[in-house]
């Protein structure tokens, strides 16, 4: 349970309602997510670009991404917690300072090291701002004004996914990659003044249970040293290090697994894992993942290098995806109800794992209209099957245990994605070895696709394991 507490400014002192419009604090909250959602998708087109810059192959670049994505797993679960220690307003503003700095030197940086380093510091304020931003909205809007305002919250979310894409394209067309930095700038700037004049600040009264920090720390260690590991093994001339870091990585993982059962207050509670539906939503929703995580990193590569479109073009192309999702969430509900959950992931994940495929076989004579709708497609039934994951992963899941619950998913939702890029970039560059291409070519593209199209569709299995009557009681599904 938490209250709110009336904030204090200088004079004329002016005291805030308890319960501020809720509208108001959702659209703040989801303009964060915006930025951090459009940081996302445009950094995808420009990459060939920035290749070049950094004079290093495209497929190295994949880094610049997964470090990113490995700050956010690693620090998402630890975000609850420090938003409980030291305020969830103060916390969530700092985030996007700490996102702001993080993107100034994105844009000043003249290497590949350096740009990681950027990234994994932009990715520490990202990993604050959307779940500290989700417990700003819990906390200080009233239940009855929830539903809705989690629909406020989302549409600059599903927004910033859109014009990510063409965004970077114009700006790598017309300006400099350095450009989808310095946007964050003023943006940035605007959130941290629109929190500090809205959003009131908030206090638990419950003293939150002790973090697991030490699980943390293993945690930590072990999911960057296997992610760092694995972009290694693409470097002929690092195998020594990638099978170092990798050892470390397990070995850490190991150590984590043994601690965790002595653990009251894990910091990953891994017995979650007991609760079946729970757990065949994490495996086959990483399997197919991993393939979610490929695509944005192999897509704008094959486009630009493997088709030779321009970057506008990509970042048009790459457009329909985003517009696909968003299509996809207005009959989910409906056809899970219509045919329920289990039914709806088993056909629905194969035409998923399908979609990937197509990308293969993409040629430059392709018309743009059948590109732009194939690509669609892919959005439409890849969102559908992840709505389905997010939903039924919780089905069982006690009360009491929801927040760990999410903690353990949102985590393993970005861990797996990185993994997807490490194993796009790994599998192209295994190509580009075997090709003796210095630069990736179509060919070596249409390899990596299919290669991960496969690891998706080992995912069927998983779904075929959910209990036939799985959902049905979220769904309102009823046998016919």
């Amino acid at each position: 349970m938490s209250v709110l507490t009336e904030e204090k400014v200088d004079a004329p002192a002016i005291t805030q309602p308890v319960y501020p419009d809720y509208r108001v604090i959702s659209l703040i909250v989801g303009c964060a997510i915006f930025l951090e959602q459009v940081d996302g998708t445009v950094l995808a087109t420009a990459l060939p670009t920035m290749a070049r810059d950094f004079h290093v192959s495209a497929p190295a670049m994949s880094v610049a991404v997964t470090s990113y994505l490995l700050a956010l797993a690693i620090l998402i679960p630890v975000s609850g917690a420090i938003a409980d220690r030291f305020g969830a307003k103060r916390v969530f503003n700092s985030s996007i300072v700490v996102f702001i700095i993080g993107s100034i030197l994105c844009s000043l940086t003249k290497s590949l090291p350096m740009m990681v380093a950027a990234r994994l510091l932009q990715g520490t304020g990202g990993a604050m701002m959307a779940p500290v931003g989700r417990l700003v909205v819990l906390r200080t809007v009233e239940r009855r004004h929830l539903v809705s305002s989690m629909m406020w919250t989302l549409i600059p979310a599903i927004l910033g996914t859109m014009a990510g894409p063409p965004l970077g394209g114009f700006i790598v067309q017309y300006l400099d990659w350095r450009w989808i930095f310095y946007i964050n700038v003023p943006i940035g700037i605007l959130g941290f003044w629109l929190v500090r004049r809205f959003i009131p600040v908030v206090h638990t009264v419950t003293r939150p249970a002790r973090f697991d920090w030490l699980g943390f720390a293993l945690c930590s260690v072990g999911l960057g040293c296997l992610l760092f590991g694995l972009e290694l093994f693409g470097e002929n001339t690092n195998l020594r290090n990638a099978i170092l870091l990798t050892a470390v990585g397990a070995v850490s993982c190991l150590v984590y697994v043994q601690h965790a059962k002595r653990r009251i207050n894990p910091a990953v509670d891994l017995t979650l894992l007991r609760i079946d539906s729970f757990r065949l939503s994490v495996i086959s929703g990483s399997l197919m993942r991993i393939t979610q995580g490929a695509q944005p990193f192999l897509l704008p590569l094959l486009l630009q290098i493997g088709l030779g479109f321009s970057a506008l073009r990509s970042g048009q192309l790459i457009l329909a995806i985003s517009l696909g999702a968003l299509m996809a969430r207005v009959f989910t509900t409906r056809v899970l109800r219509w045919i329920g959950f289990r039914r709806a992931m088993v056909y629905n994940g194969a035409l998923a794992s399908l979609s990937y495929a197509v990308c293969a076989f993409f040629r430059a004579d392709w018309p743009f209209w059948l590109m732009f709708g194939l690509l669609m497609g892919c959005g439409l039934v890849m969102s559908f099957q992840f709505a389905a994951y997010n939903t039924i992963a919780y089905e069982a899941v006690p009360t009491d245990r929801m927040s760990a619950a999410n903690s353990f998913y949102s985590t393993l939702q970005q861990l797996m994605l990185s993994v997807g890029v490490c194993t796009g970039a790994l599998i192209l560059k295994v190509a580009m070895a075997v090709s003796h291409n210095a630069e990736p070519s179509r060919l070596n593209f249409s390899a990596a696709f299919l290669v991960v199209t496969v690891i998706s569709m080992s995912s069927t299995r998983w779904h075929r394991a959910f209990a036939h009557d799985a959902g049905h009681e979220m769904s309102g599904y009823r046998q016919r």
